[in-house]
């Protein structure tokens, strides 16, 4: 089948709006990644026009369309908090067959990303949205938003053991930020600590223990910034807020934000 696009250095271009892969995102059709894909696969069109290049911003008053079928407003911005089981990855999709949260969400979530990641082995709250922006606003070092986890690790730790990770240490050439550690308390040949960190590099806590010679055998986020997994039960999920939500990132208001929900997990095919 002939395609027909907007080549990438067109003078027709919209000069002002949002980037089409942007528009397909914020309207809940896929990620901004899935939706250049799309387009690349000639099946999206902005005014009747069947694009071939991402490289195209949509004004207001332009007709989205994928497949043929009508592209909806943006959906408005919005949060939940996800009480991730043990032995889930946090991606869409796993090249070893293992079971990902999006296998365990409720059904009737809209399309979601994860804020950040927990490992396969590690458990407590991760955030979810339906905004790419909110994602990366979250995600960024520059937030500098306490992440808070209960630590179990093998032994008995000494203060002068901890000392380092309160100090600050590099791990295989990684500079590690001092991080808040206090011991809880001695539980037969475990101890349990309580960790809160900045930053959040890759299976950042579970290597400055095992540089300290701590090994952990169970990890829980419990809080990320102002959101706290409290009692919400492990694989359930519950939404911000919209109050909450502006209020903490600063959001302009939106009267028709849906109202919160909570889920319980869908079954995995």
């Amino acid at each position: 089948m002939a395609r027909y696009g907007i080549g990438m250095g067109s003078t027709d271009d919209t000069p002002s709006g949002e980037r089409i892969a942007k528009v397909l995102a914020r309207a809940g059709v896929a990620s901004r990644r899935e939706a250049e894909r799309m387009i690349e696969a000639g099946r999206v069109a902005v005014n009747g026009t069947r694009l071939d290049s991402p490289a195209r911003n949509v004004a207001p008053g332009d007709a989205v369309t994928v497949d043929g079928k009508p592209v909806g407003p943006a959906e408005p911005p919005r949060l939940w908090l996800y009480h991730k089981p043990a032995g889930l990855v946090t991606t869409a999709r796993d090249e070893k067959g293992r079971p990902t949260v999006f296998d365990r969400l409720p059904a009737e979530l809209p399309r979601v990303m994860p804020v950040g990641r927990l490992d396969i082995t590690s458990e407590g709250l991760l955030l979810l949205t339906n905004d790419g922006a909110i994602k990366r606003r979250l995600e960024l070092p520059s937030t500098g938003w306490l992440r808070k986890y209960r630590v179990r690790v093998k032994g008995t730790p000494a203060d002068a053991t901890l000392a380092p990770l309160r100090a600050g240490l590099t791990v295989d050439g990684e500079r590690f930020q001092p991080m808040q550690v206090t011991l809880d308390r001695q539980q037969g040949a475990n101890a349990w600590l309580t960790v809160g960190i900045r930053e959040g590099r890759n299976r950042e806590v579970r290597r400055a223990m095992e540089a300290v010679g701590l090994t952990v055998n169970r990890l829980i986020r419990i809080s990320y910034g102002p959101f706290r997994l409290g009692e919400l039960k492990a694989g359930a999920v519950e939404e911000v807020k919209p109050r909450v939500l502006r209020d903490q990132l600063g959001l302009a208001g939106n009267p028709t934000a849906p109202a919160p929900q909570r889920g319980k997990p869908r079954k995995r095919h």
